[in-house]
């Protein structure tokens, strides 16, 4: 058994490491209505963040065409550009992201991201928060197929050098556990963002946390057993959960 069964973290990035539901549902508010379509309901808004930009297009307004789900996600991508001009984006880290962050790094872990957010938009946040230099692999939308297919998540442990035993997808949604299943990671819940924690569960993860601090714990847990167990990770385990 390696010294420590941790090897790579990768974040997911809206709803774990920043709460940005508040700019998100404003610019699809925006984006609706400049395509003259009524705005959705928030709580619809907070339940496809982390899908590619047009693939929730497509899941809040599905009689639309896929030319017109485009044309909606550019008009989205517009209104973020505009807020970013007014510097009224609204995305704070969550309480205790830097530490764990800190805790990860210090003991050897390679931190990456797998995003449903386009490749410009993530470094923008990233640079904000000051984190611009924190993570070895970035994932996004613009790069693969989105969540939940694994392709992220592949790539992350290819530009690492990791394997999916010593690896876990954290994140908020059920998108992000399935893809940490699929790609046959750990997968690690988190309660603060915008799915609720029983469908995290009934998704798959393998333990959820409901603060940053009981991430790595919950992770050498699953990893633990895992390895002393000796098979691979399935969809029908899970962990000790403090949600």
């Amino acid at each position: 058994m390696p010294a420590t069964p941790l090897r790579l973290a990768v974040f997911d990035c809206d709803g774990t490491l920043v709460d940005s539901q508040h700019s998100i549902i404003a610019c699809m508010a925006a984006a609706f209505a400049a395509a003259g379509l009524a705005a959705p309901a928030a709580e619809a808004v907070r339940r496809v963040v982390g899908l590619p930009l047009a693939t929730s297009v497509a899941r809040l307004c599905p009689a639309l065409g896929a030319g017109e789900c485009a044309r909606v996600a550019e008009l989205y991508k517009q209104a973020f550009t505009d807020l970013r001009r007014g510097d009224a984006i609204d995305e704070p880290l969550f309480p205790g992201v830097v530490d764990l962050l800190d805790a990860l790094e210090g003991e050897g872990v390679v931190l990456g991201i797998a995003t449903g957010k386009g490749r410009r938009g993530l470094r923008i946040t990233l640079e904000h928060h000051g984190l611009a230099g924190r993570f070895v692999t970035l994932q996004t939308a613009d790069d693969a197929p989105g969540k939940p297919h694994p392709e992220m998540l592949r790539r992350a442990m290819a530009e690492t050098g990791a394997d999916a035993a010593t690896t876990a997808m954290i994140g908020d949604t059920t998108y992000d556990i399935l893809m940490a299943l699929n790609a046959g990671t750990a997968a690690i819940g988190v309660s603060w963002g915008y799915h609720p924690p029983e469908e995290l569960r009934a998704a798959g993860a393998h333990a959820v946390v409901a603060a940053a601090h009981e991430v790595r714990p919950a992770w050498l847990r699953v990893a633990g057993a895992r390895l002393a167990r000796g098979t691979p990770w399935y969809a029908g385990s899970s962990g000790s959960s403090s949600a």
